[in-house]
């Protein structure tokens, strides 16, 4: 990723306040303009770290299942905040994924302007890579501020699923995540 010119974005946060009638000078807003532009730096320039550490598997054909990865986004439709909840599985080969990487994988997608649709099949996909197995499961449940704060104002979930490989093809494979996921 190239690095952003946080200077560039200050200028167009402190335009965007005169657009909306704020004086970017005052006060409570004379830092604004920086934290906003450190807040994109911060968050587009997210570094996972090492996503790909495996280890060889106790038991081949084991469900993984990690819930409870909370991550957060940029809707890329009005640039508002989405939160999500992710839950992710995967039937073990010959190697197993390092706990943390799902997470890291999870937080690697959700840093940039996305849709959650788009999200969750990009979890998928880099699961069933790194992991070397077909067989993936990615369920989420998001909370988007567009829909919250603009257009119909009020909360709703949102929720997403991607069944690979024997989650799509097993009815017991997808019931017994579904079930780890609290889902059913």
């Amino acid at each position: 990723m190239t690095h952003l010119d946080t200077s560039r974005i200050e200028k167009h946060i402190a335009a965007l306040l005169y657009e909306i009638e704020e004086d970017p000078c005052r006060e409570g807003l004379r830092d604004t303009p920086l934290r906003v532009a450190r807040f994109y730096k911060e968050f587009f320039e997210y570094d996972p770290g090492n996503i790909d550490v495996t280890f060889e598997s106790v038991e081949v054909d084991q469900m993984i299942v990690v819930t409870g990865i909370e991550v957060y986004s940029l809707c890329e439709h009005h640039m508002l905040p989405f939160t999500c909840k992710i839950s992710i599985g995967y039937i073990a080969g010959n190697r197993v994924l390092g706990l943390s990487k799902l997470a890291r994988i999870a937080h690697k997608h959700a840093h940039k302007l996305q849709i959650q649709e788009r999200l969750t099949q990009e979890i998928a996909d880099e699961v069933s890579e790194v992991c070397g197995t077909p067989d993936v499961a990615v369920l989420i449940e998001g909370e988007h501020l567009c829909m919250l704060m603009r257009g119909v104002r009020t909360a709703g979930t949102m929720i997403t699923s991607v069944m690979r490989g024997a989650f799509k093809d097993r009815d017991k494979v997808r019931a017994e995540f579904l079930t780890l996921t609290g889902r059913k």
